[in-house]
């Protein structure tokens, strides 16, 4: 079973900064696209930033200059360091990826898959 967990979440004031990680663990084959969402109360879901295998970002206009995101693929873990955080990116932060992994659920099911998976997130709070 392929799962993603986040941790690094937390209070913090504004200005400061933040590290939040994500670890895919499971019967991994490949990892392709990993990426950052968040939400806050109220809101709908958005994108904050991705990466790909060969490590090529993209980034929302609202975060461009203060958040880099990165991978570690020997670890399957991506990472959001995010910086001079205002009050408004407090939200709840998830990682996605798309995964490609083993699958075996009987002796004529069995193979390989890409699926697209979500962590259970981690609260960011700024404030002071």
């Amino acid at each position: 079973q392929v799962q993603l967990v986040e941790s690094g979440g937390g209070l913090v004031q504004p200005g400061g900064s933040l590290r939040l990680s994500c670890a895919a663990s499971g019967r991994i084959f490949s990892i392709l696209v990993m990426g950052w969402y968040r939400q806050a109360s109220g809101k709908q879901r958005e994108l904050v930033a991705t990466i790909t295998s060969s490590g090529t970002t993209n980034y929302v206009d609202l975060v461009k200059g203060r958040f880099t995101i990165s991978r570690d693929n020997a670890k399957n873990t991506v990472y959001l360091q995010m910086n001079s955080l205002k009050p408004e990116d407090t939200a709840v932060y998830y990682c996605n990826a798309d995964i490609r992994s083993y699958y075996d659920e009987g002796y004529y099911n069995k193979g390989y898959r890409t699926l697209n998976y979500w962590g259970q997130g981690t609260q960011v709070t700024v404030s002071s």
